[in-house]
């Protein structure tokens, strides 16, 4: 087996996230869907963009938020996703290579812009995302090292990837990579609406190549089909080795190896922003995982970073999380 030379490597969309405020008004006026992650256009992104307010740009997209996460709590991580060569993909490049994770995918010369995502966030701390993907839909599967997806403890996965053909066979190749390697397989189902797009198939993948599964509660029904969280969690006990299935301010549930356990959810002074909150989970989760930590240990280190999260604007962290769980002994 190769050194273990990375916590996680993760593969998923690189993004700018652009963040404003907003009213439900807004929303009706310009037809964004609530706290649903639409995929754009370019023109719908130039368009939505100019009637938004004020707004912060940060660099985001789900699995790279996970994988800065992972590197503010001391992790040492690896992201394969696809920028442009233009502004915003050299605010993307500097903004995670500066967190000491390795960026290993080409940049393109050509194609679409840098992708970014646009966030209005209602006073209810919901967000409603629409998504241009841009260079992101570029990722290929020759973009991937297998070197490194061997020399990392786990392989995370976002599901948004499945809209792209070329990035879900970039995903597929990471996972047969990894099993091969007898490193851990994990996926985030990333949107209750991606998981209807292709239930049938994350079925299939849940069940058959996916050693840990995140997903929040609206996700996991989605997957099953089902109303009541109990079933879902019945079907998740029978078919996945490791789950983390997060429940907003009803904390989390830990799946692991047929044993249940509830994690609560960090006490925050104030909720701001949910952009985040599920990946910053996941950042904590796997920190704590490849340390060798138990279930209800990794949970606390998931709860602890998410709830860092959303008492801000922005998916990342700003505090290290490093300092922040020793402060709180974990």
């Amino acid at each position: 087996m190769n050194e273990l030379r990375y916590d996680v490597a993760g593969i998923g969309n690189a993004l700018v996230d652009v963040i404003a405020d907003a009213d439900e008004k807004f929303l009706i006026a310009n037809g964004v869907e609530k706290g649903a992650m639409t995929l754009i256009d370019a023109a719908r992104a130039d368009e939505l963009y100019g009637h938004m307010g004020q707004a912060v740009e940060v660099s985001g997209g789900s699995c790279a938020n996970t994988i800065a996460g992972l590197a503010s709590l001391g992790g040492r991580g690896a992201f394969f996703g696809k920028v442009k060569a233009d502004q915003l993909g050299d605010v993307f490049a500097h903004d995670i290579k500066t967190l000491g994770v390795a960026f290993p995918a080409p940049v393109a010369k050509d194609g679409p812009p840098t992708g970014r995502c646009l966030i209005l966030v209602t006073p209810d701390a919901q967000r409603s995302m629409s998504t241009f993907l841009g260079a992101a839909q570029n990722l290929k599967p020759e973009d991937i090292d297998e070197e490194i997806v061997k020399a990392s403890f786990a392989t995370y996965m976002e599901g948004y990837l499945w809209d792209q053909p070329g990035a879900k066979q970039a995903f597929l190749k990471a996972a047969k990579v990894a099993r091969e390697a007898g490193r851990i397989v994990s996926l985030t189902l990333s949107d209750s609406f991606c998981v209807a797009r292709y239930r049938d198939e994350f079925r299939m993948l849940v069940k058959d190549e996916v050693d840990l599964l995140f997903a929040n509660e609206a996700e996991i029904l989605s997957l099953y089909q089902v109303e009541d969280f109990d079933e879902a969690l019945t079907r998740v006990k029978a078919e996945c080795k490791f789950a983390a299935l997060t429940r907003s301010e009803a904390g989390a549930v830990i799946v692991a190896d047929g044993d249940v356990h509830v994690v609560d959810a960090d006490r925050i002074p104030k909720l701001v922003d949910t952009t985040g909150a599920g990946d910053l989970f996941a950042a904590g989760f796997l920190f704590g995982l490849a340390r060798g930590y138990g279930p209800v240990h990794c949970g606390k280190l998931g709860a602890m970073a998410a709830g860092e999260c959303i008492g801000h604007y922005g998916p990342r962290p700003h505090v290290s999380l490093a300092k922040l769980a020793k402060e709180r002994g974990l």
